[in-house]
Formats: C-alpha cells, structure tokens, sequence
C-alpha cells in the first residue's frame, strides 16, 4: 500500500513529501488519518511564506514616503562564545554562504565548527569590541544617519534610511518593518557590498524578498545589484589613499585585499573576482599607479577547498624576501571597518608580514562615515530613486498632504474604519 498525504486537497505519494517541502520551504504540520493517509496544514507557529494571515495596516490618506534600507553582514551581538554561536550558526547555515550537501554541512557545523570556532573567533571580537559595541554595526549606524541627512537635503519629498543585518541585529525584518511603519510604499534596498557576490548581496535579496513574502499589500521594490565602478565611489577609495600617503608617507607597495570565496563559486559564475579586479584597477588608474606598484590579494580564507588566490597572509609573508618591505594596505571591499579588517588584516596579518621581515604596515581605514563617501553612496542611491515621486523636481509636499486629506474623507464618507 502506498502511504499518500493531502496538499490543497490533492494526495500525493508520502516519498514526495521531501521533495515538496524542500521546495515550497515553510513548515508542516502532518496529521495521521485513518487508512494511511496524512492531511497538511500550516503550521500556526511560523509565518507562512505564501499563505499571508497578517491584517491589513493600511490607513486610508496616509502620506507615502520611500524608504531605503542599507543592509550590512552583520555581527554577533556581545563578544562571546555564545553570542558568537548565535551568529554563527545563522550565518554559516545559509546556504548562499556555504554551497554543500546540506544534510553532511549540518552535521560539520553543528558536530564540530560551532563546538570550536565561537571561543576563538570571541577572542578575536574582544579585541576589536568598542563603547559603542560592534564596529561594524556602529559605524553602520554612523553611516545611516549621515545618509538621512544628506537624502533631507537632496529631496523635497520624503524619504527615510534605515539599517538591517543580514545576520543577527537589527534584522532585514525590522529593519523593513520600520520602513513600512513609518509610511515607505518604495523600497529601495542597498546592499553594502561594492562588488556583487551570490554570498552576499544575493542573500540579501532572499532574505529581503522572504520577509516581503508575508506582506499583504507589497510595495514598489528596487534593490541596488553592485556598485563597484562607480565614478564617485572610485573617487572617495583615491581620496582617502592619498591622504593616508600625505599623512603617513607612501610605501613601496600599495594592496588591495578583498574578502576571499571558493574558486569553485567563480567558476559556477559568481562575477565577483572581475568585479574586485575591475575596482582595484580603476583606483590605481585613478592614482597614476604604474604594473608592479599594486597588488590585488584575497583574504579570510575558510574551510579546505581552493579560495580566490592570492592568498592575503601569504603573500604578505613572502615580500620581504622579494625586497618590499614597506606597504600599505586597504580593503574595498568592505563599506565600514569590522573584525576581518580590524583584527584580520590590522593585528594578525600586519604581525605575519612585520615577522617575515618587514619594516612598515600602513592600513588605510575603510571608507566608513567620511563625507566622501556619503556622497558616493548618496550618488549610487539617486541613480537607483530616478522616476519615483519623492525625487521629481516638481513634488509639492504640501499639495499631496492637502490630496491625502480628502481621499481619506472620501474613504471615510464611504465606510472606511480608518
């Protein structure tokens, strides 16, 4: 006898039951009926990603407002192994992330990684931990904050920043459910990743587009794919080398480290490697930089496959055999300065290469809150706005506010509750 279950009132093959739920991906409920056969419904504890129950919040003649959301990666929320192990275990269990059989990655990270790595890499936030907690969410914070600004000046009409996490805090979800509180019909997501990668800004995009799942009333949506060639953006990565160099004086080798990934993903077709050499190359045009005065390398390598090479500590380790003993470094890659550039590249990678023999390490800050890029990062935003109402030279925010008010009295003239 063939066991078979209910979906939406059909019956299926119970072995299809895998198959079905891996591909729908929200929870069940399996009821034992008589004869075998089993009836699904929705678990009443989880959102469901296609049946929306949440009630409506709309209000009639409420003034729209565009909301952008700059997304980070995120970061545990105390420097502790098990804070760390929260973050962990969500990070390392996306599957954009790692791209492995699910079931043998569940039980490496489980069984060993998460047993192991949350004390060490506790270690390390402590070194970097502020007043002001996590520097990256901090800065990230700076960063939002100064955008707002700078968006009130641009624009007449309304638009509103905030700030989300990919993993743990504050969530894409709050972060998207402020925005909608607070009155954004647009969306424009910008994820603050320069160069795109599927790790990256795609599990933006999923994690995004799997909260709007559960909205009634879905919004205009745009999302920011990549900026990594930006005029502006090349242009505040140039000013603020120069002013390291004006500062600190220019050493013999200028490095661009970019966070690594397999090279198994880059040959599934992740453009990710292009778009970190393409950004590397236009600084060192931009900075009349001449062959063998820059170097791109790759770094924060995990797990035992072949990542993106050059290796960052590597090669740091062999160039003061090759006579290049004073360099400088800076890492384009990240938005805002966090535990791979703080401790990765400014405590352990700076102490590999001063031990080959080195005799100066220069790190040049990420371009985190600087009014250069503000502006890069406000010109990328604009370019993404043009069309909607907010940003049209003609929007007269008193003229809608005087339209909002009558079409609620006409809604409420006709029944409306609110």
């Amino acid at each position: 006898m063939v066991t078979l279950f209910n979906l939406g009132g059909a019956y299926l093959p119970k072995r299809a039951l895998p198959h079905i739920t891996n591909f729908y991906r929200f929870p069940f409920q399996i009821l034992h009926l008589p004869q075998h056969y089993f009836s699904i419904r929705q678990s009443t504890t989880h959102q469901s990603y296609f049946i929306v129950s949440e009630k409506s919040s709309h209000m009639h003649g409420a003034q729209e407002k565009l909301g952008i959301l700059l997304v980070n990666l995120g970061s545990p929320d105390a420097p502790t192994p098990s804070a760390v192990r929260r973050y962990l275990a969500q990070f390392l269990s996306d599957p954009r992330v790692i791209e492995a059989n699910r079931f043998i990655w569940w039980v490496a990270l489980h069984g060993i990684i998460l047993r192991i790595r949350p004390k060490k890499s506790a270690k390390a936030y402590k070194k970097v931990w502020t007043d002001e907690g996590s520097p990256l969410v901090h800065i990230s914070k700076l960063q939002t904050r100064a955008l707002q600004k700078k968006l009130e000046e641009r624009f007449r009409g309304d638009v509103i920043a905030d700030l989300a996490m990919t993993y743990g805090n504050p969530s894409i979800k709050s972060g998207l459910e402020g925005l909608r509180k607070a009155g954004a019909r647009r969306l424009l997501i910008l994820p603050m990743y320069p160069q795109y990668s599927a790790t990256t800004t795609a599990a933006v995009f999923d994690e995004v587009t799997r909260v709007l799942q559960g909205w009634r009333w879905l919004p205009d949506f745009r999302m920011i794919n990549h900026y990594h060639d930006h005029p502006k953006y090349i242009e505040a990565l140039a000013t603020s080398i120069k002013k390291q160099w004006d500062d600190n004086g220019r050493g013999e080798l200028l490095m661009f480290s970019f966070h690594g990934i397999p090279v198994r993903y880059i040959n599934n077709g992740d453009p990710y490697f292009c778009h970190c050499q393409k950004t590397a190359r236009l600084v060192a045009e931009e900075l009349q930089l001449k062959d063998g005065e820059w170097k791109v390398v790759f770094q924060s390598r995990f797990g035992r496959e072949p990542w993106l090479e050059p290796y960052c500590s590597v090669t740091l380790q062999e160039l003061p055999a090759t006579g290049i003993k004073n360099v400088d470094m800076i890492c384009p890659g990240f938005a805002a300065d966090c535990l791979e550039t703080l401790e990765e590249i400014q405590m352990e990678n700076k102490d590999l290469f001063m031990e080959a023999g080195g005799e100066q390490f220069n790190y040049i800050p990420c371009l985190n809150d600087n009014d250069d890029h503000i502006d890069a990062l406000c010109e990328v935003l604009t370019a993404h706005m043009f069309g909607w109402p907010e940003t049209m030279p003609g929007w007269d925010a008193g003229k809608r506010a005087v339209e909002a008010k009558a079409s609620r009295q006409r809604a409420l003239d006709m029944g409306a509750k609110k």
